[in-house]
């Protein structure tokens, strides 16, 4: 087993060949698998698993009951919430081995992912987009979008600081963040911070 850190809980596994940056914490009863690699300022709440093909950015925050299968990649910044869901494979089958067949799954810097959602596997969500709360996402999404419900469909648009921004879905349009005064423009469905990220 990998040496741990002060910062890892006595009941964690950490095995060997993990890769873990400096300042992550990791909590009760949390297994990070040997090839899985971590960032720095990450937290990894109470019961996590983190798969091997596995690579997590910087100051994540993964809460408890989370699993990260293989084949999944979290960006920096990302928070992932209470009991989320990731998967792999699209269509399993118990009978049936799978392996070969996993999906990548991306999550993009500073997305959100609320408690008790599902990310179905093979699709991408953008960065800064709010995934709320109990809600199944089976389909790529868009920066900066709002996603809720069963299955998971835009009703918004969301500021990097976390607030929902007074936009239409589609057309153009502009706005300002009333937290940060950054500015974001809307044109043809896709939004935009006017100054980068």
């Amino acid at each position: 087993m990998a040496v741990k850190s002060s910062n890892f809980h006595d009941t964690s596994i950490v095995e060997d060949g993990a890769s873990i940056g400096s300042d992550t914490k990791i909590w009760h009863w949390t297994h990070v698998s040997p090839g899985a690699k971590i960032g720095q300022r990450c937290s990894l709440g109470q019961n996590v698993f983190i798969g091997n093909n596995v690579l997590i950015g910087d100051n994540v925050k993964i809460q408890n009951n989370v699993s990260v299968y293989d084949n999944v990649i979290i960006e920096d910044d990302v928070f992932c919430g209470p009991s989320m869901v990731f998967t792999n494979v699209y269509n399993p089958r118990s009978q049936i081995s799978r392996k070969n067949e996993y999906r990548d799954t991306v999550i993009r810097k500073g997305a959100s992912l609320g408690a008790n959602c599902t990310i179905v596997c093979g699709i991408t969500v953008g960065i800064f987009a709010f995934i709320g709360a109990g809600a199944v996402v089976n389909k790529n999404v868009k920066d900066f979008a709002l996603i809720t419900g069963v299955p998971g469909k835009q009703i918004g648009w969301m500021s990097r600081y976390g607030e929902r921004l007074k936009l239409p879905l589609e057309g153009e349009g502009k706005t300002v963040c009333e937290n940060t005064n950054e500015v974001y423009i809307l044109n043809d469905g896709a939004l935009t911070l006017l100054d980068g990220i």
